[in-house]
This record gives C-alpha cells, sequence and structure tokens, in this order.
C-alpha cells in the first residue's frame, strides 16, 4: 500500500492526512497555525507528518512522500513560497527546509491547486475539460485544471482570484490592497458583515446575539451558518449578501476563462445553497452575454475540507514517482 502525507496549511488552521492512492484517507492530525512564525509553521508541519508516519508503521506501510498545501503564490520550482498574505512567508525556501527535516520526498504547491486536483482526480470535478475551483476560507482561493494538468500559469501564481478588485477603494485587504474580492466573499467577509449587525443594536440581531452569549465579538461564521441553517433570517440575509459578491466574482471568471464547471469547497461552502443560491443567481444576472452562451456549472465540492490535503498528497506521490 502506498500511503503519502498531504498538509494543508490556512491561515488559522494545519490539517494533515495520511492518503492512499484512490483519495482515501487514512488518519489525520491538525494543529492551530502558528501565528505568523515561519520557522513555527514549519515545525509544526515536520510534527504532524511525524505523527502520521508513526500512524503508517503501525499499519505496516511507509510514507513515501509529502506534499505541502501553502495559502500563497508558490513559485514554478513548487519549492518556494514567494508571498503569503496570511502568514510570514516571504521568498521562503519551504521544500527544502521542511524535506531536509524529514528525510524523504517533498513537494510544495499552493493549498487551492491541491484542493483543485482533489476534486478533479476524485470529486466533483471528475471528467470536467475546464474546471475552476474556488476554495471559500479565511479568504478565497482558486486554481484551474485545464486538459488534466494544473495551471500554474508563468511564474507559478496563477488562481489567486480572491485579490482581483471588485470595490476599487473599498475594504483594506490582507494583500495590502483595498476592494479585493475576498473581503466581500469569504469567511472573514461574513464574520466582519455579521459582527457589525450584532454591533448595530438592531432587533433583526437578537438571535445572533443570543447564540453569542451576547458579546457581538462572539460571532462566528460556523456560528452564523448555523443560525443561518435554522432559520434566522439576519443570518439568512448575511449569507445571501456574500452569495451575491460570490456570483458576481464568478460571472469576472467567467468572462476571462470560460469554464465548463465552477467547483466551490472550503469552510465557508459547508453554509449550502444558503450561499450558493444567491451567488448562482448574481452569476446568472452578471454573466457577460448572458442568455447567448453556454453558462458554466457552479457545483457544491465533494471531498469537504479535506480536499487540499487530499489534493496535496496525491500531487506529492505523483512528483516523487516521476
Amino acid at each position: 500500500m502506498s500511503l503519502a502525507v498531504g498538509v494543508d496549511i490556512g491561515g488559522t488552521k494545519v490539517a494533515a492526512g495520511l492518503v492512499d492512492e484512490d483519495g482515501a484517507v487514512v488518519c489525520t492530525a491538525r494543529r492551530p497555525t502558528p501565528g505568523r512564525d515561519a520557522g513555527a509553521v514549519e515545525d509544526t508541519i515536520v510534527e504532524v507528518v511525524g505523527e502520521l508516519a508513526a500512524h503508517a508503521r503501525v499499519c505496516g506501510a511507509e510514507v513515501v512522500s509529502v506534499g505541502v498545501g501553502a495559502a500563497g503564490f508558490v513559485a514554478q520550482d513548487r519549492a518556494t513560497v514567494l508571498f503569503s498574505p496570511h502568514l510570514a512567508w516571504r521568498n521562503e525556501p519551504l521544500r527544502d527546509a521542511v524535506q531536509n527535516r524529514l528525510d524523504r520526498p517533498v513537494l510544495v504547491d499552493n493549498d487551492a491547486n491541491g484542493a483543485a486536483w482533489a476534486e478533479w482526480r476524485f470529486g466533483a470535478g471528475r471528467g470536467e475539460s475546464h474546471l475552476v475551483c474556488i476554495t471559500l476560507g479565511t479568504g478565497i482561493g482558486g486554481a484551474l485544471v485545464l486538459d488534466g494538468r494544473l495551471e500554474r500559469g508563468r511564474y507559478g501564481v496563477a488562481g489567486e482570484f480572491g485579490h482581483m478588485v471588485l470595490v476599487p477603494g473599498g475594504h483594506r485587504c490582507e494583500c495590502g490592497g483595498r476592494g479585493c474580492w475576498e473581503q466581500y466573499a469569504s469567511g472573514n467577509a461574513v464574520t466582519r458583515e455579521a459582527r457589525e449587525l450584532a454591533r448595530s443594536g438592531s432587533p433583526v440581531a437578537h438571535e445572533l446575539l443570543r447564540r453569542a452569549g451576547g458579546d457581538p465579538d462572539a460571532v462566528t461564521g460556523p456560528l452564523l451558518t448555523e443560525a443561518a441553517q435554522a432559520g434566522d433570517p439576519a443570518a439568512r440575509e448575511v449569507l445571501e449578501d456574500v452569495g451575491t459578491w460570490f456570483g458576481t466574482g464568478l460571472a469576472n471568471l467567467a468572462a476571462a476563462l470560460d469554464p465548463g464547471t465552477f467547483v466551490v469547497g472550503g469552510g465557508l461552502s459547508e453554509a449550502g445553497d444558503l450561499l450558493l443560491g444567491p451567488a448562482r443567481a448574481a452569476f446568472a444576472r452578471s454573466l457577460t452575454g448572458r442568455g447567448y452562451r453556454p453558462q458554466a456549472r457552479v457545483l457544491a465540492a465533494q471531498l469537504g475540507a479535506q480536499a487540499g490535503l487530499v489534493g496535496m498528497a496525491d500531487l506529492g506521490r505523483r512528483h516523487a514517482t516521476a
């Protein structure tokens, strides 16, 4: 049995999994992302890989490779993290640093590339020749799989759709710009809008505040999603607003890329049709040439929160055996 480790590093958590050749996750490990300390993140990667390698040995197997999905711009060499809006990486030689400590083949790629690859290989994107995958988490990640290959762009940083400017002069973004798409259609956007509503003193926010124990700062994306799924109209309104921004951005991507399918994953996508319903409606309204062109499907991802680590494990294995 060939087992590989996939590591998915996000803005708030490091998730890792031991994955077989069919994309099945044998076991997982998880840690909080250690702030903005690049060395501490490296230590965390080594720690979770060691934990999973020990589990593999108990199963009578060895880890053949490691794939690390990084939330940032990864160079074409798939070794160096050029920049991360949410972490401290600046021209970070992550692959070599981790590979020297683990003594096994390591591949580094953008975390959204890993999720897109997993959905194309094992999930909702199977059989699609022109796939765009969007991950809605702390921010917005994106990736393209074209005719069975990841399109990384000339310099390796294609797919940073979250930093398209939708609102010139709008909300400040961690990337240093203003008005980026992810400031209006991401987990951070949901949390910001929900907390502003909770602080407003409006009676429509009563249920949100009750769920948060009366503290607006305790309102989180998962709490809002839970309230929306329970029928709270204010929570549903926030998701509708964010979904509308999301669908508008999808229409911009369709104008530029003309995909056959959008697959939407990440933690925020767990809101399901409460988010994707308004997104599909805004997408159809905003699509250039609507009514006179084929329209891409907008599908929920199938692999959930494990897509990134599954994809990175598979990419790492392929790289090690190429």
